[in-house]
C-alpha cells in the first residue's frame, strides 16, 4: 500500500477513474449520453461510439483521430469533450445505439 500524507490533495486527474469519470459527465452535456467506462490496472476506459474509446493513463486522456493519436491533459475533461465534439458527430437527440439506418 501507498502511502499518503494527510496533507496531500486529491487530485482528481490522478486517478484515471475519477479522471474519466468527469470525461463522461462533460461527454454527457455534449450530447453523447450512450457511454460505457471500465477501469483497472492503472488506467481507465471509455467508449464513446463504435469508432471512438478514450484511453485515460499517465495522466492524459488519448484517443485515435483520423488515424493519429490524439492525447489531451487528463487534469481538463471538459477541454477534452470539447476536442472530442469537434471531431465526432454529435449523436442526434433520440438516437439509439440499436437503432438501424436505412437509405441515403
Amino acid at each position: 500500500m501507498l502511502s499518503v500524507h494527510s496533507d496531500t490533495p486529491y487530485l482528481p486527474w490522478r486517478d484515471p477513474c475519477e479522471a474519466t469519470r468527469l470525461l463522461r459527465y462533460a461527454l454527457h452535456r455534449q450530447g453523447f449520453t450512450h457511454t460505457y467506462q471500465s477501469n483497472g490496472n492503472g488506467m481507465s476506459v471509455l467508449s464513446v461510439q463504435t469508432d471512438l474509446t478514450v484511453w485515460c493513463k499517465n495522466g492524459l486522456f488519448v484517443w485515435r483521430e483520423g488515424g493519429r493519436e490524439t492525447s489531451h491533459p487528463a487534469d481538463d475533461p471538459v477541454g477534452a469533450a470539447r476536442l472530442i465534439s469537434r471531431h465526432y458527430r454529435r449523436p442526434a437527440t433520440g438516437d439509439s445505439p440499436h437503432e438501424e439506418r436505412t437509405g441515403p
